[in-house]
C-alpha cells in the first residue's frame, strides 16, 4: 500500500519541534489506544531524549479495554514514561494529566519556574480535543479530517504549566507495512492518500479472526469465511491478535466483504459487490464504534512483527 504523507507543512513541523526541544520539560504524547504503537511516532522518540514522557491512550472508549491495559504496563516499564486512557466522554481523566506533569517535578514552584510540556501526536489522534479539554476552554480547532493544526502556539494553564501545541505530523517513511494498514483503518491517513478496497481488506480480514462475534452480530452475518481458523473461538476472557495477523485463508477477507455487501445491498448490476461502497461501510462504522471496541495490535504482536522484520535484514 502506497501511502504519500508527508507534505511541506510536516516537514516544518519536525524542524520547529526539534529548535524548541531544548526549552522544554516533558512531552505529553496523544496516541490512539486502538494502535497504541502504530500511532507512536518514532521521530518522537528519538527527538525527546530523555525527556520525561506522558503517553496518552486516547479514543480508549473505541479500544478493547483489555489490550489498552496491556499498553499501559508495556509503556510504563520504560524509564521517565507515564501512561493514561482517556476519553473525552471522562474529561476529568484528562485533566489528570496536569497532576502527572507536577510528579515528574514535585520540587518545582510553579509560579517562579513553570512547567513547560510540548503536546505532541499524529494527525487525527484527538490532540485538539485533548487540549481544549486541558485549557478548559477552546483553544485548539477540532475536525475529522487530519493535519487540523498547522502552527505551533503557547497556551498558558492557571496551574503552573505552559503548554505548546504543534502540528501533527507522521514520519516519512513506514517500516512496519501492517502499522500502515493500521492508522489508515483508524482514519490517521487522509482517504484521499489510500485505496478504501486495500485498507477494508486488512480490515475484513483482521476483524473476521480476532472479533468474528462481533462482526457477526452487527452485519447479521450466518457464518465468517476461515471460520475453523485458530483464533475464531476465542473467549472474552483470552486476548484476541496475540497469535493472529488477519484471516489467510485464500480470498478469505473477499469474502466477508462479500457477505457485508450483500447484506447491506451494496450490488451492482449482475449481482457484483460494489467494493468500495461495502469498504466505506466497514471503516466508516469501525471507526464509529458501531461494530463494537476493538484493538487492532497488542504488544506480543508488536514484539513479533517486529522481530520478523529483523529477521528479513
Amino acid at each position: 500500500m502506497a501511502i504519500q504523507w508527508f507534505p511541506g507543512h510536516m516537514h516544518k513541523a519536525r524542524k520547529e519541534i526539534k529548535k524548541v526541544m531544548p526549552k522544554i520539560d516533558l512531552i505529553i504524547e496523544v496516541l490512539d489506544a486502538r494502535i497504541p504503537y502504530s500511532s507512536e511516532n518514532p521521530l518522537i522518540a528519538e527527538l525527546r531524549g530523555d525527556k520525561p514522557c506522558i503517553k496518552l491512550l486516547n479514543k480508549a472508549d473505541l479500544a478493547d479495554a483489555k489490550i489498552t491495559q496491556l499498553w499501559i504496563e508495556h509503556f510504563q516499564a520504560a524509564r521517565n514514561i507515564k501512561a493514561l486512557a482517556v476519553t473525552q466522554e471522562q474529561p476529568a481523566k484528562i485533566k489528570q494529566t496536569l497532576k502527572l506533569c507536577k510528579q515528574f517535578f514535585p520540587d518545582r514552584n510553579v509560579s517562579v519556574r513553570p512547567i513547560r510540556v510540548l503536546i505532541m501526536g499524529i494527525p487525527n489522534v484527538g490532540k485538539s480535543s485533548v487540549i481544549n479539554t486541558l485549557a478548559g476552554r477552546f483553544i485548539a480547532k477540532v475536525g475529522d479530517e487530519p493535519a487540523i493544526t498547522r502552527r505551533q502556539q503557547k497556551i498558558i494553564l492557571d496551574n503552573g504549566i505552559e503548554l505548546m501545541d504543534t502540528p501533527g505530523f507522521l514520519w516519512p517513511k513506514i517500516l512496519n507495512v501492517n502499522s500502515g494498514y493500521r492508522l489508515a483503518v483508524t482514519g490517521a491517513i487522509k482517504s484521499t492518500a489510500m485505496e478504501y478496497d486495500d485498507v477494508a481488506l486488512f480490515a475484513a480480514g483482521y476483524f473476521s479472526t480476532t472479533y468474528p462475534e462481533l462482526l457477526r452480530k452487527r452485519y447479521k452475518l450466518d457464518d465468517l469465511p476461515g471460520n475453523d481458523l485458530p483464533g475464531n473461538d476465542l473467549q472474552r476472557d483470552d486476548l484476541p491478535g496475540d497469535d493472529l495477523q488477519g484471516d489467510d485463508s485464500p480470498g478469505g477477507e473477499m469474502q466477508v466483504l462479500e457477505s457485508i455487501a450483500k447484506k447491506r445491498g451494496c450490488l451492482q448490476a449482475g449481482g457484483v459487490i460494489n467494493l468500495h461502497k461495502v469498504s466505506e461501510i466497514l471503516l466508516n462504522e469501525f471507526r464509529a464504534k458501531l461494530i463494537g471496541a476493538m484493538s487492532l495490535e497488542t504488544p506480543q504482536m508488536i514484539h513479533a512483527e517486529l522481530d520478523a522484520m529483523r529477521n528479513e535484514e
